[in-house]
């Protein structure tokens, strides 16, 4: 039996005993109850932040100007509520910030920036800006910044010690299910209490209520036949329960829904919202289309070097599969000879490949055979940064790519790229092996999850370093 492993959760805290309704002793988990304690925490990181921002700003403008003006204050008054509705906004008082000293700094840090920026808008539109000094207003900011970051970094040891190390009481009753454990959680075996999801009997939901007391969540691990009778249990329980599925580590599963009598599990989702679609396509009209401009010269150098050297086709298309599986022709300069062309792509090319010509050997060790691919880019077929497209009959040792991992075809989730993870990695070349598609897969797996438009300009600049690659042939 294969054990499910969760991430941490919840605090440890200690064992004591107690009664139950029914003359059993039985050792239950006395948890305290750390929602008061997290909302104290909330209400000490804020006013600890308020206290940062006001002593930063009182004291640059008593350094700058000799004492605290009349419109410092004024900023102050502003800059304040502006701030705690950005902390909420972005999170900075939750359980995430009292558990992550750096999510809770990077929180605290954009919600100073959006409450400055609030204020300089306001004070534009009510032309007062003029009485905005820049240098203190910058000052300011920086000493903010640098103040609040050293405070959350300095409470954090505080927060531990009175929340526990993930601020949340976890309990996972296991009823004979598949086999589960997360750190810092209560882990009771109902078969040793005598424990069941018995609806009809009063006293035995009083027990269970009793393990129950003070839990923020509650996960039961059974199998699927008693699913039903934990679930009515769980839902009369005021607590967030939830039951133990392997289904939906095997499946991926997303999350659930239900439309009036119909339930289903959300199994996939388009990795990027509008917004980001619209950001990508975006940098990459911008960046293709100022390259195929620059490049010309290189590129009419290139195609007159392909065509003299035995008269064939500049270029070489190939389908490749593409966002939502769909089939694209992929354009490259054409680096080996035209007898020996393999359009699908079933033998990948080798150190010492006799099909590539001589200028072929040198725009692929370069990477200048993929610069036609910009006018991919440039039609939607493709992005400057994403999965590369793989041809349709690449084998990795014997098997189809499709057939060596069942994720493989989550790429297509994403437009295909000139470059990727994959590549600035070093993963490249020919897959002889099933475990030369291995590194790469996890690579565009792991650049689906969490996509930003930073890390793909990361991913450019780290392409420069790569461009030249001993496995590029």
């Amino acid at each position: 039996m294969t054990t499910l492993d969760l991430p941490a959760q919840t605090a440890q805290a200690k064992a004591g005993e107690q009664r139950p309704t029914g003359g059993a002793r039985l050792k239950l988990p006395l948890a305290s109850s750390l929602e008061h304690r997290r909302l104290q925490c909330y209400v000490l990181l804020m006013a600890v932040d308020v206290l940062m921002i006001t002593a930063a700003m009182l004291g640059i403008s008593h350094f700058q100007f000799g004492s605290v003006t009349p419109s410092v204050l004024r900023q102050l008054v502003l800059l304040l509520p502006f701030y705690v509705i950005g902390a909420l906004t972005f999170n900075a008082y939750s359980i995430t910030a009292l558990t992550s000293a750096r999510f809770g700094r990077h929180s605290a840090f954009f919600s100073l920036l959006a409450a400055f920026s609030m204020v300089i808008f306001v004070a534009f539109f009510a032309k007062v800006s003029d009485q905005i000094s820049r240098a203190s207003t910058g000052a300011s900011f920086l000493a903010c910044a640098l103040l609040l970051t050293l405070a959350r970094t300095w409470m954090q040891p505080l927060i531990r010690k009175l929340c526990g190390p993930t601020a949340q009481n976890v309990l996972i009753l296991d009823d004979g299910g598949l086999p589960v454990r997360i750190p810092h959680a209560w882990h009771i075996d109902t078969r040793q209490h005598r424990l069941v999801p018995n609806r009809n009997d009063p006293h035995m939901l009083d027990r269970l209520a009793m393990f129950m007391t003070n839990m923020d969540r509650v996960l039961v691990s059974c199998p699927p036949e008693r699913h039903m009778e934990w679930a009515m249990v769980l839902k009369g329980a005021n607590i967030t329960g939830e039951l133990i599925d392997q289904n939906v580590v095997a499946m991926g599963v997303l999350g659930a829904r239900r439309i009036n009598d119909t339930g289903s599990l959300v199994v996939s989702a388009g990795p990027l919202g509008m917004r980001g679609r619209a950001s990508k396509r975006a940098m990459d009209l911008a960046i293709a289309g100022s390259a195929v401009l620059f490049l010309v010269p290189l590129l009419l150098t290139v195609a007159a070097l392909v065509y003299l050297e035995d008269r064939g086709p500049v270029f070489f298309k190939q389908q490749r599969q593409g966002r939502n599986n769909r089939l694209f022709w992929i354009y490259k300069f054409r680096s080996m000879r035209v007898a020996q062309l393999d359009a699908a792509g079933a033998r990948s090319a080798s150190k010492e490949d006799d099909r590539i010509t001589r200028i072929g050997r040198f725009i692929r060790r370069t990477s200048i055979d993929e610069l036609p691919q910009l006018l991919n880019v440039l039609r939607g077929d493709m992005s400057i940064v994403g999965p590369r497209p793989h041809a349709l009959g690449s084998l990795a040792g014997t098997k189809r790519f499709w057939e060596v991992d069942p994720r493989y075809n989550q790429r297509h989730s994403l437009k295909p790229g000139l470059t990727g993870l994959a590549q600035v990695r070093g993963f490249r070349g020919a897959t002889d092996t099933e475990a030369d598609l291995s590194g790469r897969l996890q690579a565009d797996l792991e650049y689906l999850d969490g996509w930003t438009i930073w890390r793909d300009v990361q991913i450019m600049f780290a392409t420069f370093t790569v461009l030249v690659h001993d496995r590029a042939f």
